[in-house]
């Protein structure tokens, strides 16, 4: 199929970035609150995908999110959603973890959604781009070649590269992985700004979203936290029908695993991060 990519054209100011709302709705009330107080447009508003994912409030998630009026491209859950498949499409190894919670929380965010919310979810592209200042930005979910591919910062930058040239982008917004990083070589630039949904295994229940703003000489990129009512988020997942462990990770901010990380971020879990 071929990917739908979507220009939203040349962006000033603040560009509010984040990816993996992940059906929390309290925390992207939160960031709205973030947005509106700061003064940033919802059309410079960008999600790098999974909208829906591990929390209770799938349809509530998806209906704020679109009145909101805000940008985003497909992740892996929204694909398989709308093309009414039975698994999320993480790339979970089978048999693990992550894998069997995903048959707890996919089905449960499948069996809530309107035909409205899935008729919204038809509506998202593949991929975004947009320039600002003189540099050309690609949003992706996993890599430009495949959405649930997970990028961590450790990840080498030759991987990196080939998504650069096959875009053409200076600039890469990525999501997937769940960490917000930032890495850059030969003055390009690859940006996850984290996801607002999950802790990032820091140890602190506070999640993160990334500022790019132009308002300076050259085009800066300010990665931020953001506090929300996570003990309300937790509370609605203890419902019975999703994993008490992702609902744990609301509150401590450490994942029930690393199945998914590299050594090197393995060996950050707990620990705080500072970009």
């Amino acid at each position: 199929m071929d990917k739908k990519i979507t220009d939203i054209g040349h962006l000033t100011g603040k560009v509010l970035l984040f990816g993996g709302v992940y059906s929390n709705l309290q925390a992207l009330e939160a960031l709205i609150a973030v947005a509106e107080s700061e003064g940033i447009p919802p059309e410079n508003c960008i999600c790098t995908g999974d909208i829906i994912g591990y929390c209770a409030q799938p349809e509530e998630t998806i209906q704020t999110f679109k009145n909101w009026n805000a940008k985003s491209i497909v992740g892996n859950v929204e694909i398989q959603l709308r093309d009414d498949e039975d698994d999320c499409g993480c790339d979970f190894r089978e048999g693990s973890r992550c894998d069997n919670f995903s048959q707890q929380w996919y089905p449960y965010a499948k069996s809530k959604l309107s035909k409205d919310s899935l008729n919204y979810l038809e509506t998202l592209p593949d991929h975004i781009t947009f320039t600002i200042g003189n540099q050309n930005v690609m949003v992706v979910h996993g890599s430009c070649f495949n959405i649930s591919e997970f990028i961590f910062k450790s990840t080498d930058w030759s991987i990196k590269a080939k998504n650069f040239s096959a875009t053409k982008s200076d600039i890469i917004i990525a999501g997937h992985c769940g960490l917000p990083f930032l890495d850059q070589q030969d003055e390009k630039l690859w940006v996850n700004p984290g996801v607002i949904g999950m802790p990032a295994n820091d140890g602190n229940p506070s999640v993160w979203y990334a500022i790019l703003d132009d308002s300076e000489q050259s085009t800066t990129v300010n990665f931020r936290k953001l506090e929300y009512n996570f003990k309300l988020t937790n509370q609605l997942m203890l419902n019975g029908s999703l994993p008490e462990s992702y609902a744990k990770t609301i509150i401590s901010g450490l994942w029930d695993n690393m199945e998914i990380l590299p050594n090197a971020e393995k060996q950050l879990q707990g620990k705080l991060i500072e970009l």
